[in-house]
């Protein structure tokens, strides 16, 4: 049963290893926040990332904040070396969980989806979730709602 609407964003601890820098729950709270979970060998994941920059580059100064979180699909996804080289490859710079036990996946209830998109707003509340190729647009409906409220200092 993936999380509700309202729910509280869980915690972020227990990634295997971090990139781009750690961040945890505590530092996205008073900013609207996306979690997108990918994996390297999903081509929809790598497809959307094109967009998810644009939502950076536009929603960025507004206050958003984006986190990636590297779920594998299969266990040679489970070289760290190999999601490093994904990350400066696809250019994600956002701190990326690598989430190699599948425990940030299990949490946010993620169903082993890929992509898989979280956003929340400023106080740490769910506002909608989506997955695959269709989630994009889901989400970008609620983020631009979401933005169009939030005032976030920067």
């Amino acid at each position: 049963m993936p999380l509700r609407i309202g729910t509280e964003m869980p915690s972020l601890d227990g990634a295997t290893e971090w990139l781009n820098g750690e961040i945890g729950r505590d530092d996205l709270i008073g900013s609207p926040t996306l979690i997108h979970v990918w994996s390297v060998s999903c081509y929809i994941c790598k497809n959307n990332l094109p967009t998810l920059k644009q939502w950076k580059e536009t929603y960025g100064p507004q206050g958003l904040k984006v986190v990636a979180v590297h779920m594998p699909r299969a266990e040679d996804e489970l070289d760290v070396a190999r999601v490093r080289a994904a990350t400066q490859e696809f250019a994600i710079d956002e701190p990326c969980a690598v989430d190699n036990e599948h425990t940030l996946g299990d949490r946010f209830e993620t169903a082993s989806l890929w992509p898989y998109y979280l956003l929340f707003d400023a106080e740490g509340k769910m506002k909608t979730r989506a997955a695959g190729n269709a989630g994009l647009t889901t989400v970008e409906t609620a983020l631009k709602r979401l933005m169009e409220r939030e005032t976030v200092a920067v």
